[in-house]
């Protein structure tokens, strides 16, 4: 068991419109990177970065909510150059249905893994046209909540049933936003907390999205700040990674040049 990253590019905005007290004088680059879980009994992607079609996805966003953007290969094109077994793939598990985490299944075309609550939202919210352009055609795997709480999260889902791969209910972001706890064989334990907050800002120092941010991104703010509290918490024991912070996905190594085979 294993997990890279395959960063497809970055988009850019202004600090101040990112993280309660930041500069308009500081640029952000926001990822947008998909992180394969390399598992014997099949692999995930977390999350499809950008996608082949994406200037076109781009523009179908509200013109607020479009920025100056630098692509990088596809989740796809990064799979086949390290000669990976697409046998292998069992999908993208997204940890919600927002543009710059779905844009890349427009190339990967593999089942797509979502619970009902965020799937609805996908379906009949503005901010999930791209998300309907791209899962056009594709599997849809809906997943349920049939596990406890877990480390603080209301309700959850084992991938594997061995514990190795936890998807656990965040919403408040989305409705069926989720974090994804992985947990290597080495013990080291990783969150991906999607959109919780955007940068390490939010875990380092508390800072929450600015309130009008709060307004137009989120569906319940309220529900945003109990799981960012519940992450900072978790920070200490374990590698806590928000979906929009290059420098987060650091310690994650890069795809091979050629991926290893696993017997299966």
């Amino acid at each position: 068991m294993a997990l890279y990253r395959l960063p497809t590019g970055t988009y850019t905005t202004r600090a101040a419109f990112a993280v309660t007290g930041g500069s308009l004088r500081d640029k952000r680059d926001f990822a947008a990177t998909a992180v394969l879980i390399s598992h014997p009994n099949g692999d995930l992607l977390i999350d499809a970065g950008f996608g082949e079609h994406v200037a076109e996805h781009i523009k179908m966003l509200a013109r607020m909510e479009r920025a100056p953007y630098q692509r990088g290969r596809t989740a796809s094109q990064q799979l086949d150059a390290a000669a990976y077994d697409r046998s292998r793939l069992l999908g993208v598990l997204v940890t919600h249905v927002h543009w710059d985490h779905v844009s890349g299944l427009d190339s990967l075309r593999v089942p797509v893994w979502i619970n009902k609550a965020e799937l609805r939202y996908g379906a009949g919210d503005s901010h999930g046209a791209v998300f309907r352009a791209v899962s056009e055609g594709l599997e849809i795997r809906e997943y349920t909540f049939d596990g406890p709480e877990y480390l603080g999260f209301p309700a959850s889902f084992d991938v594997h049933g061995d514990g190795s791969v936890i998807v656990a209910l965040a919403a408040g972001h989305t409705p069926g936003s989720v974090v994804v706890f992985v947990t290597l064989p080495s013990g080291k334990r990783y969150a991906f907390i999607g959109d919780l907050t955007w940068q390490m800002d939010g875990i380092i120092r508390g800072a929450e999205r600015p309130w009008l941010l709060h307004r137009v991104a989120d569906v319940d703010a309220g529900t945003v700040r109990l799981g960012l509290r519940r992450s900072i918490a978790l920070s200490r024991a374990l590698q806590v990674v928000p979906a929009h912070d290059v420098a987060a996905f650091d310690s994650i190594p890069l795809l091979p040049s050629r991926f290893p085979s696993v017997p299966r």
